[in-house]
């Protein structure tokens, strides 16, 4: 998995993957009963062109084997996505893994599946966006669909908005995208206000979005996810949740504002591991997502998810194991953190306290509420 790369410059780089992968084998959490590894296969093009057009499709096969192509409109330009030898085998296989976690799932060998390779929200349907190639999350989601799944509930918590996934099942009451990431008035990718809810004719309410204040911390985030996703799964009624956790919304991450801890990653997760198990007879496909500090903040937060989707959450007081501090010592040339949590205070305010029409956040809270809930038949201020 770690072929996906686009160099040694981009801020997406493997070494993320490679230092949680080593974080969880040496928590044990491999070893669990009841966790199985699986290698992620590359998907194969009958998958990708459930989601994506195939002129695009092609263009990724064409820039992977000759990344000096330009392709006008793929989005694999530039330095932001650039194409690179290998590409469409390296993409494929994030996809593959999302696909094959929802196989697991859908054939009853699973309840929980984790693809933390896997998270790239904003590839679209024709176009490459965002260091995401192609959406393994609507690849893994079109699997279910094509698999007897009726009501899929998407969660999607990383700091940037869920522009690819929401795009591609714009149309489909069958999907609901919830999205609670940072304002699009100051973090790309622009987009995800309450405003969007979903295509006309029947998918009306099936995309929720909540653009948070742009240095939002744990309590309001952690308020503004209990404010909102609860009520609305209740309403959908799921048969599974599929979530995308990046962890780029961390304070120590250079490429947002937002101010949330790796505590608060691990609560979320617990928080949607219960949805699942209250509404969704426990099934649950988490994915990965952004995150840009490679070697601190990212694989705790993940290590994190794969602990509490394998029902033996790991705690925040405990020491992150030596042998993994040694391996990013010596693999990497940088000192990893000693515990796996951030010492945070996750203490937040319940809307049931009430509406504070003064704060920032609850304004954001009540604008997304407000759009959706009365289409759900909930009541926007008290539900």
């Amino acid at each position: 998995m770690t072929a996906y790369s686009f160099g040694d410059y981009h801020p997406m780089h493997p070494s993320r993957l490679d230092a949680t992968a080593r974080l969880a084998k040496d928590l044990g959490l491999f070893d669990l009963p009841g966790v199985a590894i699986e290698k992620p296969e590359v998907a194969e093009d009958s998958a990708l062109l459930g989601v994506h057009t195939r002129s695009y499709v092609e263009a990724v096969k064409a820039i992977s084997a000759d990344p000096t192509l330009h392709i006008a409109g793929c989005g694999l330009e530039g330095e932001e996505t650039p194409g690179f030898a290998g590409v469409h085998e390296a993409a494929g296989r994030l996809a593959g893994g999302s696909r094959q976690a929802a196989a697991a799932i859908a054939e009853g060998r699973a309840q929980h599946a984790v693809n933390f390779g896997g998270g790239m929200h904003h590839a679209h349907a024709d176009h490459a966006s965002g260091f995401c190639v192609y959406n393994d999350c609507a690849v893994g989601i079109r699997y279910l669909l094509e698999h007897g799944f009726e009501r899929i509930a998407y969660v999607d918590v990383d700091a940037h908005h869920g522009d690819g996934t929401q795009s591609i099942f714009w149309d489909d009451p069958r999907v609901m995208t919830i999205s609670m990431h940072e304002t699009g008035a100051s973090l790309f990718p622009g987009t995800g206000f309450a405003s969007e809810t979903g295509g006309a004719g029947g998918a009306e309410g099936t995309a929720v979005n909540i653009a948070l204040p742009t240095a939002a911390g744990d309590a309001a985030w952690l308020r503004a996810f209990h404010a909102v996703l609860p009520p609305l799964v209740r309403a959908f009624q799921p048969q599974i949740i599929v979530s995308q956790h990046g962890c780029d919304s961390h304070f120590r991450d250079e490429l947002t504002h937002l101010q949330i801890s790796v505590d608060a990653h691990r609560e979320v997760a617990g928080a949607i591991a219960d949805l699942a198990a209250e509404h969704c007879e426990d099934r649950w496909l988490a994915t990965g997502g952004g995150g840009y500090n490679v070697l601190d903040v990212v694989p705790r937060s993940w290590a994190h998810l794969i602990g509490v989707a394998a029902g033996r959450p790991v705690r925040l007081q405990d020491p992150t194991p030596p042998s993994w501090r040694e391996h990013v010592r010596e693999r990497y040339g940088v000192e990893a953190p000693e515990r796996m949590g951030d010492g945070a205070d996750l203490w937040w305010r319940s809307w049931e306290v009430g509406y504070d029409p003064e704060d920032e956040l609850d304004r954001a809270v009540i604008s997304t509420r407000k759009e959706v809930f009365p289409l759900w038949g909930l009541d926007p201020w008290f539900d």
